[in-house]
């Protein structure tokens, strides 16, 4: 059973958009998720400027790929490594702690996250 960083049952993150590596509404990973997509965040405009601004644009729709795009305010399963870039340079997205896996505490650190958790 997939744990979450406080040590409990890793919670659902988003149905509504689908989130999660395997599209299960859950931040779960495995070996096939190179990106560890293992951070829940509640995306905000900041976030969504940065990360188009890196190359990875997740507001535009993508129906090819069944994504409609994100909105401020949706939650999503982040790449670890681009929360944690997005931190560095402000614009980190609240955390969804109950729903965001413990694997992405080999990359970020649990004070981190705390600090930045959705209130």
């Amino acid at each position: 059973m997939a744990k979450n960083v406080l040590g409990t049952s890793l919670a659902v993150c988003s149905l509504d958009p689908m989130t999660g590596f395997t599209r299960t509404g859950c931040c779960e990973t495995g070996p096939q998720d190179t990106g560890s997509h293992t951070v829940c965040a509640q995306v905000t405009e900041e976030f969504l400027s940065f990360s188009s601004a890196q190359g990875n644009d997740l507001s535009t729709p993508r129906p090819e790929y069944g994504f409609e795009g994100l909105q401020p305010g949706d939650r999503w399963c982040l790449c670890a490594s681009r929360w944690l870039e997005a931190a560095e340079a402000g614009f980190a997205p609240p955390v969804v702690l109950e729903a965001t896996h413990e694997k992405c505490l080999e990359k970020i650190s649990i004070a981190d996250l705390e600090y930045h958790a959705l209130r």
